[in-house]
């Protein structure tokens, strides 16, 4: 888990195709882009400025990585700053540099690493215990090797089910916490508008999308069972909760 938070710059400009701005760009919407995350980012007291990248895809989205505050990128995607009007994309880079402000990377990582930890040692005790046997002189022995590495395998998948239950839950309310940052950071009405716009372009999808990416997103598409294995909450109760906080 550490050695992929460490990684995780490198591993998005490599599977997301993640161009970074320069500085010195002469492109006028670049600069506006770099702006407003230097912007936010002074607002949110990050010791070191993020990386800044685009990555060309026509789905609407953004994504915060890093493996901590004085190293992280936010990206955005080609569609977002197409279709995005000025509000909507301070909003959404609100909610990105929330997300490294709350140091949300390093805590999933920890998270994931505790789940996988405990996964790992409960189905291997839970295997010796439950493969144990006794002989004539009532001694316990353990069983056949076989017999032990069968139900280590099918407790490793109860578990790591559940814990992905765990995981998936504790992002949804990272996401919750980023909408509040992002609010306080960019304006409570920009992120509305934000995840508004977000909702219109819903149902756009790019075709390559990375799976592995899709977590570090600013949205994703839960829908029946699987909502408990989303790592976002729909879009319309994220609205909501802010409207409400408005109220």
């Amino acid at each position: 888990a550490f050695i992929s938070l460490a990684l995780s710059r490198i591993m998005a400009k490599w599977m997301m195709g993640v161009k970074i701005v320069s500085s010195n760009t002469r492109d006028p919407e670049l600069r506006e882009l770099l702006q407003t995350v230097h912007e936010l980012s002074r607002a949110a007291r990050l010791p070191v400025m993020p990386e800044v990248g685009i990555y060309d895809s026509p789905e609407v989205n953004a994504f915060a990585t890093g493996p901590s505050k004085s190293r992280s990128l936010v990206a955005v995607s080609s569609g977002l700053l197409q279709r995005m009007k000025h509000e909507e994309v301070k909003g959404v880079l609100g909610h990105e540099v929330a997300h490294i402000a709350n140091g949300d990377m390093v805590t999933m990582t920890l998270i994931q690493g505790v789940v996988n930890a405990f996964v790992m040692f409960l189905a291997r005790a839970i295997a010796f215990a439950l493969t144990m046997t006794r002989n004539q002189d009532s001694e316990e022995q353990q069983g056949t090797p076989m017999s032990y590495y069968v139900v280590q395998f099918v407790l490793e998948m109860i578990f790591m089910i559940l814990g992905s239950m765990v995981v998936a839950w504790f992002s949804r309310y990272r996401e919750y916490r980023a909408d509040s940052g992002g609010a306080r950071l960019a304006g409570r009405g920009n992120m509305i508008q934000a995840l508004e716009g977000l909702q219109r372009t819903f149902e756009d999808v790019d075709p390559k999308e990375q799976p592995a990416m899709q977590a570090l997103k600013i949205s994703s598409r839960p829908g029946g069972i699987m909502s408990l294995f989303s790592t976002h909450p729909p879009l319309e109760e994220r609205i909501e909760r802010l409207k409400r906080s408005v109220a």
